[in-house]
């Protein structure tokens, strides 16, 4: 009799996860028995209208949130159970996180901004680092220059570049193209995709768009705070 073949554990993994919220006095059920096991170096996408949970998933994702009831768990690890010092070196070392809004500090320089989660983590060798990212994203040359000298997809580049700054395993982007023209957000999706594969990291995007979600390895549809279907 034949073994059966292995399989590698999921990397990150939602156990029938509730999450709740509070507004008015009345309970809002965000996530309602979300169960999800996503493997390393894949590529998916939550798709959604607004307020169906995909954000609140990301945000379990990358312990920025904790779940009313179930588990969310990172290489078997369940997060909600960790201490804060563990949340904090988890969140640093393994996650990095991409926003609609950038999120830039616009009193620093695009290489700087690239550099400050390195230098938080006491990184020896953040400038070299930095630079390589950006690299990475098509941004060296404008390194020495100022935030608000580039253009919103450049300033959403820097971003990917400052979130792929520690060698996180997971990148979380919550509507990484939600401010940016149609062309501009295609790049930006295109650069997401080709990390992916070179890089070997795992993306999780939360978006609404068509684009968005063709340029993923796995489809998430939620509605109401539920999976109601994952597509390969």
């Amino acid at each position: 009799m034949q073994n059966p073949p292995k399989t590698d554990p999921p990397l990150l993994s939602f156990d029938h996860v509730v999450k709740d919220y509070t507004n008015a006095g009345e309970r809002v059920r965000a996530l309602d028995d979300v169960s999800l096991d996503i493997g390393s170096g894949q590529f998916v996408a939550f798709v959604g209208r607004s307020g169906c949970g995909k954000s609140t998933l990301l945000h379990l994702a990358g312990a920025l949130d904790f779940p009313s009831a179930g588990y969310v768990r990172l290489n078997g690890v369940a997060i909600n159970q960790l201490n804060e010092a563990g949340l904090t070196k988890l969140r640093r070392e393994s996650f990095g996180f991409v926003f609609q809004s950038f999120q830039l500090l616009n009193t620093l320089s695009v290489l700087e901004n690239v550099e400050v989660p390195l230098l938080l983590a006491g990184e020896v060798n953040a400038r070299p680092k930095a630079l390589q990212r950006l690299a990475d994203v098509g941004l060296a040359e404008l390194a020495h220059r100022m935030t608000h000298q580039l253009s919103g997809g450049q300033m959403q580049r820097v971003a990917i570049a400052r979130a792929l700054a520690g060698s996180p395993r997971v990148i979380l982007a919550d509507e990484p193209t939600g401010n940016l023209d149609t062309a501009t957000g295609n790049a930006i999706l295109e650069l997401l995709q080709r990390l992916c594969s070179e890089l070997g990291v795992t993306i999780l995007m939360a978006t609404h768009s068509a684009e968005g979600s063709a340029v993923a390895d796995i489809i998430v549809r939620m509605r109401d705070g539920r999976i109601v279907e994952e597509r390969v």
